[in-house]
C-alpha cells in the first residue's frame, strides 16, 4: 500500500501551477470523483426543480417555493449528521470513506430513477423529495473527506491552488450538471427517462474513478464515535471555537453559503417571473454563476504567490456586495413580456448587465471562499481537521436553512426577488465588516495585498526561507513607513512587529499597526518601563511559536544606506534563542513612503510614478548562537546587492 503525506516528497516547485496537479495520482482521481458527484447531484436536483417549476402541477408545492423547499431538504442532513460524518472521517481511512459514499450514491440514484420513471405525481414528487434528502446525506458524508483529504496530500504551497481547483471543479460540475439536467428534462416524452439514466450512469462512473484514489492513513484511528448527533454537534462547535481565527473563518464561510443559497435557490423563479425567460434562461443564469465561481477560484493561486493569501477575502466581500446591489438596479426596471427563449433573452442589451452582475458577484465569491477554506485547513489540528470541517458544515446548514426561511418569509410578505438580492448585498457588507473587525488579520492582509499589487510591483526572492511553522525573528532593513506592510504581504504567516513608538502617531498607519498588535518600543532613556515591557512582549511572541519582525537599525534610514544595527536583537535572543531570517527591501528609497535627502516622507504623491518595482530578498536562517549585530548587518547588506 502506498501512502501519501503532504510533507513527504511533494515539492511545490515541481508543479508550476495548479493544473499540474491533474497529472498526479494523489490529486487527479480524487478531483474527478468529487467532480462526478457534484455533477450528478446537480443534474438530479436541477432536473427535479425544473420539473416542479415548469412541468408539474403540485398544489402543496407551488413553483415559487419549489427551489426553497428542495434547497432546505438538501441541507437538512448537514445539520443532523455532520457531527457524525466528521468523526467517521477522522477515525477511518479517507479512501475507504470516499468509496463507501460513492456506493451510497449508486443506491440513491437507483431510487431516483424509479421516481423519474413513474408518471404518478402523488408518488413521483415524494420519492424525488426523499432522494433530495438522501443526496444531502451523501454530501454530508463527503464534505469532511473532501476538505480533510487535501492537506494530507498537498504541501502548504499547493493548498491554495488545490482548493482553487476543487472549487473550480465543483462549480464546473454544477454548471454541466445544471446544463445537462435542464436539457434532458426538457426533451419531450423521454426527458424524465433520460435524466434517470444519466444520474445512475454518473454514479457508476464516480465509483469507478474512486477506486484509483491512493490509500491514506486515518488521522485519529483511536477515536471513539459519539453517535448522539446533538451532543457531538455541540462538542464540534466548541472544538472549533477553541481557535478564534478558525471559528470566525467558519462563520465567514457559512455566511458565503447563506449569500450563495439566496441566489441559487431563486434562479428558476427569477428567470421566470422577473426576466420572463424559459427553462433555458434559468440554465443560463446558473452557467454564468458557475463560470464566475470557477474563475474566481482559479484566480486565487495567481493572486496569492502560492501561499494562503487571506487578503483576497475582503476584496471578494467588496465585489460580492457591489454587484449584488447592482443586480437589483439592473433587474428592477425590466418591462413585462411574453416568455422568452435563450435567443430572445440574450438579444436584449439590458439582460447583459444582469448577466455581468451575476458573473462578477460569483467571481468575487470565489476569491472570498477559497482562501478561507485554505486557512481553516492550515490552522486546524490534523487529528481534528475533519471534525472542524464538520462543524463548518453544521454552521453552513444553519445559515442556508436561515436563508431559505428568510427568503421565503420575504417573498410571502410581498417583497420581490430583486429586492431580496438588494437586501442580501447590503447585509453582506455589514457582516463582512463585522467579521474583519473581529479577525483583523484579514483586513491587514488585504491592505498588504493592495499595497504590493496596486501601489508597487512587489517581487519576493527567497521566500522559501520564511518558516511555515515555529518561532523565528525576521530582521530587515528599514527604508519606509510601509516596510512592515510589505513584509506582511511576503509572509505566509502573521508577523508581530517590534516598532518605534513614534510610528503609531502617523495617521492611518498608526491605526493599522495597532490593529496588527504591533509592539511599540521607546528608547530606554526616554521610557525605561516601556522599553522593558516591549522586550518582554517580544519574547512572549517567540515563546508562543510566532514570527517576530524587527528593524535592527532602530529607525528609518535618512540617506537610503544601511545604518548600524542596534544591540536589541541580542536582548531578544537571550530570552528566546530562535533562528533569525535576514531580509532586505530594495528599490524603496525615494518612493512616496520613504524619506528623500533634504525632504520628508509622504510629501509628494507619485514622485516616482505608479507601480514602481520594489523587491524583498530573503536569506537563509542564521542560528541564534551565530547572530551578532555586525554579522547580521553583513548578511542584510549582501542581500541588498541581490537584484530580484
Amino acid at each position: 500500500m502506498q501512502v501519501y503525506h503532504a510533507d513527504s516528497s511533494t515539492d511545490a516547485t515541481a508543479h508550476p501551477n495548479q493544473f499540474a496537479l491533474l497529472k498526479q495520482r494523489r490529486f487527479a482521481p480524487f478531483f474527478w470523483t468529487q467532480f462526478s458527484g457534484a455533477a450528478n447531484d446537480n443534474l438530479f436536483k436541477f432536473s427535479f426543480t425544473v420539473m416542479v417549476t415548469y412541468q408539474l402541477s403540485v398544489s402543496w408545492l407551488p413553483p415559487a417555493l419549489a427551489g426553497l423547499v428542495i434547497g432546505a431538504l438538501f441541507i437538512l442532513p448537514f445539520l443532523l449528521f455532520s457531527a457524525t460524518s466528521g468523526q467517521l472521517t477522522d477515525k477511518y481511512p479517507k479512501t475507504a470513506m470516499i468509496r463507501a459514499v460513492k456506493n451510497l450514491e449508486i443506491a440513491i440514484m437507483l431510487l431516483a430513477g424509479y421516481g423519474f420513471f413513474t408518471n404518478n405525481v402523488d408518488v413521483q414528487v415524494p420519492v424525488l423529495l426523499a432522494c433530495v434528502f438522501l443526496m444531502g446525506l451523501h454530501s454530508t458524508l463527503f464534505g469532511p473527506v473532501k476538505f480533510a483529504y487535501l492537506p494530507q496530500v498537498l504541501s502548504d504551497a499547493e493548498l491554495t491552488g488545490g482548493n482553487g481547483m476543487v472549487e473550480m471543479g465543483t462549480f464546473v460540475a454544477i454548471l454541466l450538471g445544471d446544463i445537462v439536467g435542464g436539457l434532458l428534462v426538457a426533451i419531450p416524452e423521454v426527458g424524465h427517462t433520460a435524466v434517470a439514466i444519466g444520474c445512475v450512469g454518473l454514479a457508476l462512473v464516480g465509483r469507478w474513478v474512486a477506486q484509483a484514489i491512493p490509500q491514506l492513513p486515518a488521522t485519529d484511528p483511536g477515536l471513539k464515535i459519539n453517535w448522539n448527533p446533538f451532543t457531538e454537534t455541540w462538542r464540534n462547535l466548541k472544538l472549533a471555537n477553541s481557535n478564534p481565527v478558525v471559528f470566525r473563518s467558519l462563520l465567514g464561510i457559512s455566511w458565503m453559503w447563506f449569500f450563495g443559497a439566496v441566489f441559487l435557490s431563486q434562479f428558476p423563479s427569477f428567470a421566470k417571473e422577473v426576466l420572463h425567460g424559459d427553462e433555458q434562461v434559468a440554465t443560463l443564469l446558473l452557467v454564468v454563476f458557475s463560470i464566475g465561481i470557477g474563475t474566481g477560484s482559479l484566480l486565487c493561486e495567481v493572486l496569492s504567490r502560492r501561499h494562503v493569501e487571506i487578503g483576497l477575502v475582503p476584496l471578494g466581500a467588496i465585489g460580492m456586495s457591489v454587484f449584488a446591489i447592482d443586480l437589483y438596479f439592473a433587474a428592477r426596471g425590466l418591462p413585462s413580456s411574453e416568455v422568452m427563449g435563450l435567443a430572445a433573452f440574450t438579444a436584449r442589451a439590458a439582460h447583459w448587465r444582469v448577466m455581468a452582475d451575476l458573473a462578477l458577484l460569483s467571481l468575487f465569491a470565489g476569491l472570498y471562499s477559497v482562501p478561507m477554506y485554505a486557512l481553516i485547513q492550515l490552522r486546524s489540528q490534523p487529528t481534528h481537521r475533519a471534525r472542524i470541517i464538520a462543524a463548518n458544515n453544521i454552521l453552513n446548514a444553519l445559515f442556508m436553512i436561515a436563508s431559505s426561511v428568510i427568503a421565503g418569509a420575504l417573498l410571502t410578505s410581498g417583497f420581490t426577488i430583486p429586492q431580496i438580492f438588494l437586501f442580501t448585498g447590503i447585509a453582506n457588507a455589514v457582516v463582512a465588516a463585522y467579521i474583519f473587525l473581529l479577525v483583523p488579520e484579514y483586513l491587514l492582509r488585504f491592505v498588504a495585498w493592495m499595497l504590493s499589487h496596486c501601489v508597487y510591483r512587489f517581487k519576493v526572492t527567497g521566500d522559501q526561507h520564511i518558516p511555515i511553522a515555529g518561532p523565528a525573528i525576521l530582521a530587515c532593513n528599514h527604508v519606509s513607513f510601509v516596510d512592515a506592510v510589505l513584509l506582511m504581504a511576503a509572509s505566509p504567516r502573521p508577523i508581530v512587529f517590534l516598532m518605534d513608538h513614534r510610528i503609531f502617531q502617523v495617521p492611518v498607519l498608526g491605526w493599522l499597526f495597532r490593529l496588527a498588535k504591533a509592539i511599540p518600543i521607546a528608547p530606554r532613556a526616554e521610557d525605561p518601563v516601556a522599553y522593558e515591557a516591549a522586550f518582554a512582549a517580544a519574547a512572549k511572541v517567540l515563546q508562543e511559536g510566532d514570527l517576530l519582525g524587527i528593524f535592527p537599525e532602530g529607525g528609518l534610514t535618512k540617506d537610503g544606506t544601511l545604518q548600524e544595527f542596534k544591540g536589541g536583537i541580542m536582548k531578544i535572543l537571550e530570552a528566546a534563542p530562535v533562528p533569525v531570517i535576514p531580509m532586505a527591501l530594495t528599490h524603496l528609497w525615494g518612493s512616496y513612503f520613504s524619506r528623500v535627502e533634504g525632504g520628508t516622507a509622504m510629501a509628494k504623491p507619485f514622485r516616482r510614478g505608479v507601480l514602481n518595482r520594489v523587491g524583498l530578498n530573503v536569506g537563509p536562517a542564521m542560528a541564534a548562537d551565530a547572530v551578532q549585530p555586525e554579522a547580521l548587518r553583513e548578511r542584510v547588506a549582501g542581500l541588498l546587492t541581490c537584484h530580484p
